[in-house]
């Protein structure tokens, strides 16, 4: 029996992604608007109570808007956007978070998918967080670039067509200097600490691509833990994973720079330890592609999951846009 699937917001980035990797699967029939169809409220509150799974790849307040539209209590909805990533009545869609989220993830009618920030914050902060290793108080700072995809059509225009306004041949920027970035209360409901971390994102002129680097001073923390326990943390947690990788120390230790581009196309999540022993110094650098494991790639996942079909259905093919 074909299960029936309504991206609302499909000409957007992740959309078209998402859309992508379902060509050619017969357990899904995709439904959807016509161009001109998609600014009619009632033909679009049809299609939204019509699907039996719901995929939202829209601004925040469209995505709120979107929920409220659904009266059909059978409809199942995967929600892309942040508008409810720490709303009560919501899963998150980390499958990998915690051993029994996977069954949450299936069992549930609203799934809340990660931002792309957020996820590589997390599957790092989390089970640090968890063990006791980094005090749930601890003053966080984190720091990531992340290719201009991330800032959907309008940053993307930005960097690429020169008749755009507010085209840029900026090679690097810093931004959210406020302090404030949609993604700081999710990062710290999820990764369970108990102050706001500060975080720095800056973007780059690459298309896709990114890197979330977490600094931890050892000494500082309590009983002064070694390079190996802070791997072996995360190394346990995601022990067997197809999705999140942690390469031995050994391994990190070999590399001399890291690519931002270097997952792209991807549904992986690489977390790599370096360290000086010396200084008593490790960073924790998880590596993502912001399109892959950080949007469509995980909302596929998730949709895998609630099927029941199997989770890499779709997910290990090169997907580049």
């Amino acid at each position: 029996m074909q299960t029936t699937l309504f991206i609302d917001g499909e000409a957007g980035t992740t959309g078209l992604q998402i859309r992508s990797r379902l060509e050619g699967r017969d357990d899904i029939r995709l439904i959807g608007l016509e161009e001109a169809e998609r600014k009619d409220v009632e033909r679009r509150r049809a299609r939204l109570n019509e699907a039996d799974i719901v995929v939202l790849c829209l601004p925040d307040d469209a995505a709120r808007e979107a929920v409220a539209m659904i009266e059909n209590e059978a409809v199942r909805v995967i929600d892309a956007s942040s508008a409810h990533r720490t709303a009560d009545g919501w899963t998150f869609g980390f499958p990998e978070y915690e051993d029994a989220q996977r069954d949450l993830i299936a069992a549930s009618k609203r799934v809340t998918n990660p931002g792309c920030y957020a996820i590589t914050s997390i599957a790092m902060l989390h089970p640090l967080a968890a063990s006791g290793i980094l005090p749930a108080d601890w003053p966080v700072t984190l720091n990531a670039v992340s290719g201009y995809s991330g800032g959907g059509k309008a940053l993307i225009r930005a960097f690429e067509d020169e008749t755009a306004d507010g085209y840029t041949r900026e090679p690097f920027r810093l931004y959210g200097l406020g302090l404030a970035h949609k993604h700081v209360p999710e990062i710290q409901h999820w990764a369970g600490l108990a102050r706001p971390p500060l975080f720095v994102p800056s973007v780059a002129r690459y298309r896709q691509g990114m890197l979330v680097s977490l600094p931890l001073q050892l000494g500082a923390l309590p009983g002064a833990p070694k390079p190996a326990d802070i791997h072996a943390v995360l190394a346990d947690h995601y022990a067997g994973e197809p999705y999140v990788t942690v390469p031995t120390l050994r391994e990190t230790a070999s590399i001399a720079t890291l690519d931002p581009e270097g997952l792209n196309g991807t549904n992986e999540l690489r977390l790599h330890v370096f360290a000086n022993e010396a200084t008593g110094q490790a960073l924790v650098v998880g590596l993502i592609d912001n399109l892959g494991k950080g949007a469509s790639g995980q909302a596929l996942q998730n949709l895998n999951l609630m099927l029941g079909a199997p989770e890499g259905c779709g997910l290990d093919r090169p997907l580049l846009l």
